[in-house]
This record gives C-alpha cells, structure tokens and sequence, in this order.
C-alpha cells in the first residue's frame, strides 16, 4: 500500500531528527569521553552515524524512500522519480527534522540549545572533499538500488563510516545535515558563513553522480536486445526507495 502524502513527510522529518541527534549527540559524547583524543572522538562519531542510518533507511524506507537529504531528494528529483512539489516538501521536512535533532541532542546533553557553532570548515580542499563525499553517496546508493535492493541500507551505513575518514571534510554530504550543524558549537559544527558552499559543492556532487550513473546503468542496444529476448536475466530496477546523509 502506497503511503499517503503525509506519511511520507512524517518519516522524513522523523528520520532526519534521529540522524542529526545521532551526528551531534555521539560528537558530544565523544568529546566529553576522549580526553582532547580526536582521533578516538572521531571513531566514536563515526560509528553510531553508520549505524543510525542503517536502521532509518531499514524503518522508513517502505514509507518515504528514506532520502533524509536534500541532495538526494534533488537527485531523484532530476530522474523524474518524484514529483516537484513532494520533493520541496520532502525538503522541508528534512530541513525541520534536522533542526529538531540537532536541538534534542543539546537538550540530551544539558547544553546550551540554541547555539552558532564558530568551527571553521573552509577553503577548496573541504569544497572539494564534499563534492567527492556526495558523489559517493549518491553513486553508492543508485547501484546498489540496482544491484542489490536490499543491500542498501547497509552499504548506505558502511559507505558514511569510510567517508568519515577518507574526505578531508568527514563528509557531511547532506544540505540539511550542514545547515543544522551550524546551529550546534559542538564537535560535529561548522560556522553558518561555511554552510552555503558545502550546499553547493553537495548538490554538484550529486548531481554528477546522477549523469555518471545513468551511464552506467544504460544498457547497450545489444544487451537490450538479448534482455528482450530472453537470454539473459534483467537487473532489478532501481527505484526511489533509498536513503542518504
């Protein structure tokens, strides 16, 4: 049965929250626990954000697709699989989500809850490194889609723990994820002036992932042909029901 509208909207917003109060919650906790170790404050944010999205994209996927970031939104957008003005709402509802995890997480704590974060995250190699991040994420989750529906969560979950450590950035990768962090002076923050180009570098980067995919996933006329004929077995289709940092 095809979730209603409002749903669908409810587990975005819902699934966004638990991801952000996941993301500055356990930074929280890891800075307080690692005695000033940022590498181990690192793992220890790393693992429960992998974790997280594999039971949100698990939960929730049946009922929104479980995109929980804008950046994926606009790219399904981009395929035609949503419809422009769900996919603004889904927007909105991840951007409120985010916002409200990330004040959870400050209540949870016993911080201050609103706050601006003044952590610099700035200059071409962070721009760069969210590009990649993004890039990543979006062509983790189209080929698996298509390659392995199932698999998706836990390759979505796997793939944010690795791009923790190898982008410069410890790959955001999400427009809404970056904006609430802005609003966290936390471990996982970042000052609002840096926001607006991670957004930018976000989206190019899952935009190139949607052109480099639909390469990819193109089948050769001659391939087509045998599919249709019956020789050879055809790849499960990928769809919308996916998720994303």
């Amino acid at each position: 049965m095809q979730s209603s509208s409002a749903q669908r909207l409810t587990a975005e917003f819902l699934g966004t929250a638990f991801l952000l109060a996941t993301v500055v919650g356990s930074g929280i906790m890891a800075a307080r626990l690692s005695s000033g170790n940022d590498a181990i404050a690192l793992l220890a944010n790393t693992l429960p954000t992998g974790a997280m999205l594999v039971v949100l994209i698990t939960m929730l996927g049946p009922i929104s697709g479980a995109h929980f970031n804008p950046a994926v939104t606009g790219a399904f957008a981009l395929r035609g699989e949503i419809g422009g003005a769900l996919a603004l709402a889904y927007i909105g509802a991840q951007a409120l989500g985010a916002v409200a995890g990330v004040l959870a997480a400050h209540l949870m704590f016993d911080e201050a809850v609103f706050q601006l974060s003044v952590k610099m995250r700035d200059g071409p190699s962070q721009w760069f490194s969210e590009l990649i991040a993004t890039f990543g994420l979006m062509t983790t989750i189209l080929l698996t889609l298509r390659a392995s529906p199932a698999a998706a969560p836990m390759a979505v979950g796997l793939y944010i723990v690795a791009a923790y450590w190898f982008t410069a950035s410890t790959s955001f990768a999400n427009p809404a994820v970056t904006l609430a962090r802005g609003l966290s002076d936390t471990f996982a923050g970042i000052r609002l002036a840096d926001v607006p180009a991670f957004i930018i570098a976000q989206f190019l980067g899952s935009f190139a992932a949607v052109a480099l995919c639909r390469f990819l996933l193109a089948s050769a006329p001659g391939v087509r042909g045998a599919v249709e004929a019956g020789h050879l077995e055809q790849a499960p289709r990928a769809d919308s029901k996916t998720a994303a940092l």
